[in-house]
């Protein structure tokens, strides 16, 4: 049976001096351990949440997905390795859907700016989760903007800055450390969504699998050689699609949900000395929260002393102070930084259930996952199915648990080399030389990217519309005619995409700028004998394990020395660009939503391994790479159509931040209950309170201190943000507590911190409180 997050335990905390004899004896047996350092190792995290109103959601592609409110903040987590005297790396995992080549060249310009030729586009990677929960309008080409009202300024430069600011942590946190690798595998994570294309590779190559998709999570351990771990990132296959299309809370899903549980279990097992039990994942509260004797009597007395108070001024840096994190962090000491990074996911879903149709409840068609012919009907179901939120918080356990397993036991240290290669190709026109059944070769090449019918069916975690399907190799008539509206493809790119019905042929569509890439970095970065393989998409179960065969093949075969079966190969999706899926050539052919989606022909696959395997070969030789090939820069063309905050309003009497739907007075909420409060608002586009907070718990502390127990970055903690029309100058924010199970009795309130827009444009921070309320 699974075990609610909200089932932990509360124990007493050890009083302050027992938890500064603790640590210090832990960081003394922390040294004696791990005294071998061979790198020096830093980690950053900043907030990279963006605004979380009136934008479309990136993923799913469905215009009515907008963002209105937040489920829990996102975040941009770092790692750089580096060789004392020589080469460094730097890995940056986004809680946003994918990298965008934009991001990447404007963070890589601020780089070079401030560090010279230390980090460039050649030893620096940045790699999404895929999370379908994120603001979009960041990237830089049509195709990913259309239904974000194209380009959103302000979700691009959040995420810019909090990678920059990720990477600085990163930088001035180096310090002498080692780096430990460990395996295992989680069978209930995730399954395949497109079992009849997986089911289209070979035979013998199938048999030599257990799965029809990869089970298995490669964890770092970052060890600090004076303060012991600091930091955790794993690779592990699933999507982020546990929360569905109709979703409007920015949300990390599952990976970003696993990653706060990670941190939050190191930060309570420092301070309080704890260790991870059966039945147990961590708790997100201040460690300052004391013990309050339950006496109901007295609790609802000092309760009804505090009636919500008329809103007040505020200050964004006042929402900062309240971040119940900030109470928990030791300013001589690195913050833990965990990340839940993604691989070859194109074709694994964290709805574990499977696929059924909302009408009948039976199982989807096996090809084509559709219930009576209609795409819009089939549904994967999560662990937690119907609700959303718990599916999150079930597959992002699962992972977590399985990452604290992996952190405790890891005992392989890398050693070894710091290097890199990155190369830029343009995928429209590669060359690529096959080998067919007789040995003889051949040469064919990729094609100008397109997408195919099948694309518009979407998948069992997020369905398409109207009458198309997956797997379809025909496409039909109707749709044909409107294709030809926008562009109509030549004979070479139907010769060169088949068997794929061309529906958009994006890679030759140019106004008013260019719909998809062309030019893809592919990159490979070394620490020891861990090898990651930096990929611009997502690459399908299969696709994913014949590419690292192809590279460990080269490393073990060419230099045995310092490469042997101990090589760990991993691949990084989703990274510095993106430009969709890669399947196999016998995928490619079912043309299911990942062959579809497939942009550059059937032979896209084939020419990744080629050019790996050409990366591969250069880390070994010592030999360098040159490319001539940039991606264009497309930041002065890009058109934005979201309508900007004009001024916001309240009713006449009414302050911001005034209560509009106040919690019962005298009340009192059971644990495990539901409390909420209605503020009147305004929109959270004039100030995305980055590292800060909407959303607020506190507790009062004696009889007249409020202290921050839960945020907006709380999994127990939503806040909703709406307006009565798209027109309306009025709006509230709703502040939602799923009161956990381990939440200490006591005297609450609920808080909200906003910034409303004056008339010429001033922008206004504010705040205010609910009533208090007991919780026994």
């Amino acid at each position: 049976m699974e075990r609610s997050f909200f089932s932990v335990s509360v124990r007493r905390p050890i009083p302050a001096l027992w938890q500064w004899i603790a640590l210090i004896l832990l960081l003394e047996r922390t040294r004696s351990v791990y005294s071998d350092s061979n790198y020096l190792i830093g980690l950053g995290s900043y907030d990279i949440t963006g605004p979380a109103a009136d934008v479309n959601m990136m993923g799913y592609a469905n215009t009515e997905q907008i963002a209105s409110g937040l489920h829990f903040r996102l975040r941009a987590r770092t790692f750089i390795v580096a060789e004392p005297q020589g080469n460094r790396v730097v890995f940056v995992n986004l809680d946003a859907c994918m990298a965008s080549q934009l991001v990447t060249v404007k963070v890589i310009e601020r780089l070079k700016v401030r560090y010279g030729d230390l980090y460039t586009e050649n030893n620096v990677a940045i790699s999404g989760i895929h999370t379908h929960a994120g603001p979009g309008g960041y990237l830089q080409y049509v195709t990913y903007i259309i239904t974000s009202l194209g380009f959103v300024r302000q979700s691009f430069d959040a995420i810019v800055d909090g990678i920059e600011k990720s990477i600085i942590q990163a930088h001035e946190n180096l310090r002498p450390g080692s780096i430990f690798v460990n395996k295992g595998e989680i069978l209930d994570a995730g399954i395949n969504r497109s079992p009849s294309a997986y089911l289209n590779n070979p035979a013998t190559e199938r048999s030599k699998y257990k799965y029809d998709v990869d089970k298995e999570m490669t964890l770092l351990k970052f060890v600090d050689e004076e303060w012991g771990p600091v930091g955790s990132f794993n690779w592990f296959a699933t999507h982020g699609t546990s929360m569905s299309r109709t979703n409007s809370l920015v949300s990390g899903d599952n990976k970003g949900a696993a990653a706060r549980f990670m941190e939050d279990w190191f930060n309570k097992k420092i301070v309080e000395g704890d260790s991870l039990e059966e039945d147990e994942v961590p708790r997100r509260i201040s460690n300052i929260i004391p013990d309050i004797q339950d006496n109901h009597h007295e609790l609802l007395e000092l309760a009804a002393s505090f009636q919500s108070p008329s809103a007040q001024p505020a200050t964004n840096i006042m929402s900062a102070s309240k971040r119940v994190r900030s109470a928990i962090r030791q300013a001589e000491k690195p913050t833990f930084v965990s990340a839940f990074c993604q691989t070859n996911c194109g074709d694994v879903s964290p709805n574990v259930l499977g696929a059924f149709c909302i009408d009948t409840g039976l199982p989807c068609d096996f090809n084509q996952s559709t219930c009576g012919g209609k795409n819009e009907l089939c549904y994967g179901r999560g662990p937690g199915y119907p609700d959303e939120f718990e599916s999150t918080r079930i597959i992002g356990e699962r992972q977590f648990r399985k990452a604290v397993d992996l952190f405790n036991d890891a005992s392989e240290q890398l050693k070894g080399k710091v290097d890199y290669r990155h190369i830029y190709l343009d995928f429209s026109k590669l060359e690529v030389t096959l080998s067919n059944r007789t040995g003889a070769s051949e040469v064919v090449k990729t094609c100008p990217a397109a997408m195919g019918f099948a694309f518009a069916a979407g998948t069992t975690d997020g369905p398409g519309a109207f009458d198309f399907k997956q797997g379809d190799d025909h496409g039909n008539p109707f749709w044909r005619l409107v294709r030809d509206l926008l562009k109509t493809p030549g004979q070479e790119q139907i010769d060169c995409q088949h068997p794929k019905p061309i529906l958009l042929d994006t890679g030759e569509m140019k106004q008013p700028y260019d719909w998809a890439p062309s030019i893809l970095p592919i990159q490979i970065l070394r620490v020891g004998q861990l090898v990651i393989l930096s990929v611009p998409g997502e690459f399908t179960t299969m696709a994913g394990r014949r590419l690292r065969d192809a590279v460990k093949s080269v490393l073990i075969s060419g230099d045995p020395r310092q490469f042997n079966d101990n090589v760990h190969v991993v691949i990084a999706g989703l990274t510095n660009t993106y430009s969709q899926y890669i399947t196999t050539f016998e995928e490619y052919e079912v043309q299911r939503y990942e062959g579809a989606s497939t942009l550059f022909g059937p032979h896209t696959l084939s020419a990744y391994i080629q050019e790996f395997k050409k990366l591969a070969a250069a880390i070994l030789s010592g030999q360098s790479v040159e490319s001539g090939l940039q991606p264009p820069d497309l930041l002065n063309k890009q058109i934005s159509l979201l309508t900007p905050v004009v001024v916001d309003g309240t009713p006449a009497g009414v302050k911001f931040g005034d209560i509009a739907t106040d919690v019962p007075k005298n009340s009192t909420f059971k644990r495990g209950g539901l409390v909420k409060a209605e503020f009147w608002s305004a929109c959270p586009r004039n100030d995305l309170m980055s590292e800060g907070t909407f959303a607020l718990v506190e507790m009062l502390q004696g009889t007249d201190t409020w202290v921050p127990a839960y945020d907006d970055d709380d999994f127990c903690l939503r806040y909703i943000w709406s307006r009565p029309s798209k027109l309306s100058t009025r709006s509230r924010a709703t502040i939602e507590w799923r009161i956990p199970s381990y939440a200490t009795p006591g005297v609450y309130r609920i808080s909200h911190f906003g910034a409303a827009k004056g008339m010429l444009g001033a922008i206004r921070h504010f705040t205010g409180s609910s009533s208090a309320f007991v919780v026994s």
